[in-house]
């Protein structure tokens, strides 16, 4: 690696997949709060995402629904609540 072209904070990060729980250790200058041991048994600062290529249906082969916002209660809560109709003959 080049001295002197990565910024100061360059460094391993953990990177948490909220949606099936893995984990990443990958090099990076991302602002973290948090701290978390790795299998190497040291502490490395760890960002939570809400989807990576563990879990995103493009490199899973699955078709899977995340729903973070409540939308689709919201939805179906609209639906329940909508008056029925009826079709003429």
């Amino acid at each position: 690696m080049k001295k002197e072209i990565h910024p100061k904070n360059y460094r391993p990060v953990i990177f948490h997949d909220n949606s099936n729980g893995a984990e990443f250790l990958i090099s990076s200058i991302i602002a973290t709060k948090e701290t978390k041991k790795w299998t190497d048994g040291k502490e490395y600062p760890v960002h939570f995402v809400e989807i990576s290529s563990a879990s995103h249906p493009f490199y899973t082969g699955k078709e899977t629904v995340i729903d973070t916002a409540g939308r689709v209660e919201r939805f179906k809560a609209r639906q329940a609540a909508a008056p029925k109709k009826t079709s003429k003959k």
